[in-house]
């Protein structure tokens, strides 16, 4: 059973429990602290900007091990999977009941623009897909929050959504940081 929502207008504040989401899931959803997940996507935004201010094009072609994706790529990901994450919470908040199928991460960013733009362009996109998540999600009611769907055969819930897509772009965040940026 969902803990209690402790409703602010519009927002529901608490942490999806266990049931909320595949226990794959708990890999990004464990790395995101606290109950506000809005304020968590903007501050998180923040973070992501921080770290990629600055950066050039070297810096965004680069891959840390061969057959790895680039720095450009990775950030492509992590919008690719924010757009795809953000559909799934609209469908499921607005009561689709329509099971969403999974994607391959892979042929997206194959596929993907990003070898062919430059990284201002990768993170101008980054902000816009964001600014729509944020726009999606802060005009959720609490019965909409907790709706459960099924995406990629699996059931969830919205919020549990929402705090996936915070912990997948924490993971990569990281990933840059560590294996991309370290010694730059």
């Amino acid at each position: 059973m969902p803990e209690p929502a402790v409703v602010t207008p519009g927002i529901v504040a608490g942490r999806p429990e266990p049931g909320e989401y595949a226990p794959y899931y708990d890999r990004y959803i464990s790395l995101v602290a606290g109950p506000d997940i809005l304020t968590a996507l903007d501050s998180e935004r923040r973070k992501t900007l921080l770290l990629l201010s600055g950066r050039d094009e070297e810096d965004g072609n680069l891959r840390y091990a061969p057959e790895k994706w680039t720095a450009k790529e990775v950030l492509g990901h992590v919008c690719d999977t924010e757009r795809i994450f953000a559909y799934r919470a609209l469908r499921i908040a607005r009561g689709d009941s329509t099971p969403i199928e999974g994607y391959e991460q892979d042929d997206y960013v194959r596929n993907g623009p990003y070898g062919r733009v430059t990284l201002a362009e990768v993170i101008e996109d980054y902000i816009a897909v964001r600014r729509a998540t944020l726009t999606l999600l802060r005009n959720l009611d609490e019965a909409a929050w907790l709706r459960r769907g099924i995406a990629n055969k699996n059931e969830v819930s919205v919020r549990a959504i929402a705090y996936t897509i915070v912990g997948h772009e924490l993971h990569h965040r990281r990933i840059l940081e560590e294996k991309y940026f370290a010694a730059r």
